[in-house]
């Protein structure tokens, strides 16, 4: 059961997260592997809209999606595309990265090995991935202009989608966390993150959403 405080903060965290882009045609759009197969689903829909010429699905297996996704999540990406109507003379597989620093670079090198210039990306993830994914494609690829997009969602559909409230939260927190860790470590900028989104975070810790949190024994806060 999750009480009024921990929805109240995870909602907190969520309208965060969320970079409320406006899609636009870009070089390339890159799907970030994940379990939530709504990436995919957004993907297909943005080039059906002519927003990109070519998809990049990025993702090789986690400990979330190894059941889920055995044949690796770019490829499960990849059938759901088709399966969308997207021809394959369209799709691009990179099916190593674990990580989403490595689904950046390992895509930049596939979209580079294809003779495909890029000036633009169209960033497709899960909706709380999104402003964590763009502090990193703007320090690890900066020449290139980025634009997020996600699953259309307010936090209570997705969970519902997903099926598992608690694990929806926990990886709401672990998001938040690595954008704070992360410019330190010189793998995204930094962003602003307001004290409220600091503090609701903290709550949420403190209630036992540390599932998703990189191995550490503080918070860490901005500047920090």
């Amino acid at each position: 059961m999750i009480s009024a405080q921990a929805w109240a903060d995870a909602q907190i965290l969520w309208d965060y997260h969320r970079m409320h882009h406006t899609p636009r045609p870009c070089s390339a759009a890159v799907g970030l592997g994940s379990h939530d197969l709504g990436v995919a689903d957004v993907t297909a829909d943005l080039y059906h809209q002519g927003m990109a010429p070519v998809i990049v699905f990025t993702g090789a297996t986690s400990r979330t999606t190894q059941a889920r996704m055995p044949r690796g999540e770019a490829v499960h990406y990849r059938e759901r595309a088709l399966a969308l109507g997207v021809p394959d003379s369209a799709i691009l597989l990179e099916p190593r990265a674990t990580n989403t620093g490595e689904n950046i670079e390992f895509s930049r090198a596939v979209l580079a090995e294809s003779g495909i210039a890029v000036s633009s990306v169209l960033l497709v993830s899960k909706p709380y991935e999104e402003r964590r994914s763009y502090a990193m494609i703007r320090k690890l690829w900066p020449e290139t202009e980025a634009l997020c997009a996600s699953t259309p969602m307010g936090l209570g559909d997705y969970a519902d989608s997903i099926g598992d409230t608690h694990m929806v939260i926990d990886m709401i927190v672990g998001a938040l966390q690595r954008l704070l860790v992360f410019p330190g470590w010189g793998l995204a900028i930094e962003m602003t993150v307001p004290n409220t989104v600091v503090t609701a975070y903290e709550r949420l810790c403190s209630g036992g959403f540390i599932s998703r949190l990189l191995p550490a024994d503080v918070v860490v806060r901005p500047g920090i």
